[in-house]
């Protein structure tokens, strides 16, 4: 069987939609399946909507969060609650074609344990989201040791690596990285990202940049190594201002300005206040794992009935 995880956070207008879309083309392929709506904390009707399809239809199940945990809280959720013996990651605006879901079935069938969309294009977006996008997706890549500069959460993983995700005991993952992180035979399937047909997207700038900055902090320590380039600069920065003051004293000149000292001491309090930054970001991450809190809570489920 197959489980298809549908994170969704006041997606109303497309729970129908991408319950039937997804349904009609697993059952036209003769995949056995069942759809699990992960509601992460919804302001709007979305687990009504999908509390109505669960009356009506038996491959459906529903979780809904008590507020928002955010995608990755979702995913691990529906990854937590899926049977089947592959289970499939897609996206509730169907920006992710959901045709390709058979693709991605059909190379399991051959052996592949992890099957990941990669985006023939990342679809229409602006320039400052796009150099945003590929300098995160490089400093991931690099400590990953796999380009991921167009992949994606839409993906195929076997029993075997769900049950291996499932123990992994950190609060804040990264399921895009950690799913390359795992290792596995892996197979990809290309993909052009769909335009939204219902609703808005969620993710406004500063919401990009909070994942952004929660998945790096969560994946590398990159940025602490920032502290110690840092470090030697202000020492190199040190060591040049010795050697000019040292030598101006040897020969008789007054040593001169004030000024120039204001701005040295500004420049290495800004720099200590930045690495203090970065440090504080780490431990208060260590401080959220250790407090032991669970990734989400679960306030309500609803599963379809078997048909007699």
């Amino acid at each position: 069987m197959l489980s298809v995880i549908i994170p969704a956070y006041n997606e109303e207008l497309m729970i129908e939609k991408a319950y039937f879309t997804i349904s009609d083309i697993l059952k036209n392929a003769d995949i056995e399946n069942e759809i699990i709506f992960v509601d992460d904390g919804s302001s709007d009707n979305t687990y009504e909507r999908i509390k109505t399809l669960a009356d009506k239809e038996s491959n459906i199940s529903g979780l809904h969060f008590s507020r928002n945990f955010g995608k990755e809280a979702a995913i691990s959720a529906g990854l937590a609650a899926a049977e089947g013996d592959a289970v499939v990651v897609i996206d509730c605006d169907l920006q992710h074609p959901p045709e390709k879901i058979v693709e991605m079935y059909r190379l399991w069938q051959e052996g592949f344990e992890i099957v990941e969309g990669i985006k023939s294009t990342r679809g229409k977006e602006n320039k400052v989201h796009g150099f945003a996008a590929k300098s995160f997706y490089s400093l991931i890549s690099s400590v990953v040791g796999f380009d991921m500069s167009n992949a994606s959460d839409f993906k195929l993983l076997d029993r075997k690596v769900v049950d291996i995700l499932n123990k992994i005991p950190e609060k804040k993952g990264f399921f895009r990285a950690i799913s390359f992180w795992v290792g596995y035979k892996k197979s990809t399937v290309e993909f052009q990202v769909n335009e939204r047909t219902e609703g808005a997207t969620k993710w406004s700038l500063v919401s990009l940049m909070k994942y952004a900055v929660s998945n790096i902090s969560a994946y590398t320590t990159a940025p602490m190594q920032i502290v110690t380039v840092l470090g030697f600069i202000m020492l190199a920065i040190t060591v040049v201002f010795g050697v000019w003051a040292f030598i101006d004293k040897i020969q008789g000149r007054a040593l001169e300005g004030m000024t120039t000292v204001i701005l040295i001491l500004i420049f290495i309090g800004s720099i200590m206040m930045i690495s203090l930054g970065i440090i504080g970001y780490y431990v208060a991450r260590i401080y959220e794992e250790i407090k032991g809190r669970p990734k989400y809570i679960i306030s309500s489920s609803c599963k379809g009935k078997k048909k007699q």
